[in-house]
């Protein structure tokens, strides 16, 4: 039986503003949710890095650019950002816990990327939520492309995931399907 859906596509083809609009339509249903979404911090027309934001609006630093730093520093970072770990699990990891504390249903996760891979204890609540009985995920993962990542190629193996790849041509009519689907988890 379907419990968790995922999002997947080519970074910038619509997949947070997809996850937004699903959100709404759940909420407008009566449906109950908690999670967070990644969004772009730009500065004057430049992208600078990454933030976390809960979906009651509360707002993390995720990644910023970065210069390279000296050589045998331990750091985070993917490409040209670097990743603010303590930042992102102070506002992530809270969600799960009262999530699977409390009555919500549906989790929100865009998304399980490289960034939040870093956070161990991010990967080890990701796994509890979607073996959790009492919700399920609504949540994007990237396509593949270089070295596999672990959580991520779990989640597509699953059994209980059911995964809809968005493209440009698809995600302005994709949207009434992804709602069925989520609906029919909630269940």
């Amino acid at each position: 039986m379907m419990k968790h859906v995922f999002l997947t596509g080519v970074p910038g083809v619509g997949k947070t503003t997809l996850v937004k609009k699903v959100c709404d339509a759940v909420v407008s249903a009566g449906g109950s949710l908690s999670g967070f979404y990644t969004e772009e911090v730009r500065e004057r027309g430049r992208r600078v890095g990454f933030d976390v934001v809960t979906l009651t609006g509360d707002r993390g630093r995720l990644s910023r650019l970065s210069a390279q730093s000296a050589a045998g520093a331990r750091e985070c970072r993917v490409g040209q950002y670097l990743v603010d770990l303590q930042s992102f699990e102070g506002l992530a990891l809270p969600l799960f816990r009262d999530m699977r504390e409390g009555s919500k249903r549906l989790f929100v996760i865009d998304e399980i990327g490289k960034m939040e891979l870093f956070s161990q204890a991010f990967i080890r609540a990701v796994r509890q939520t979607l073996d959790a009985s009492s919700c399920s995920i609504l949540g994007t993962i990237p396509v593949p492309k270089g070295k596999p990542l672990a959580l991520v190629e779990e989640v597509r193996s699953r059994q209980d995931v059911k995964i809809f790849m968005i493209t440009k041509e698809n995600r302005d009519v994709i949207f009434d399907d992804i709602v069925s689907a989520v609906q029919e988890c909630l269940k």
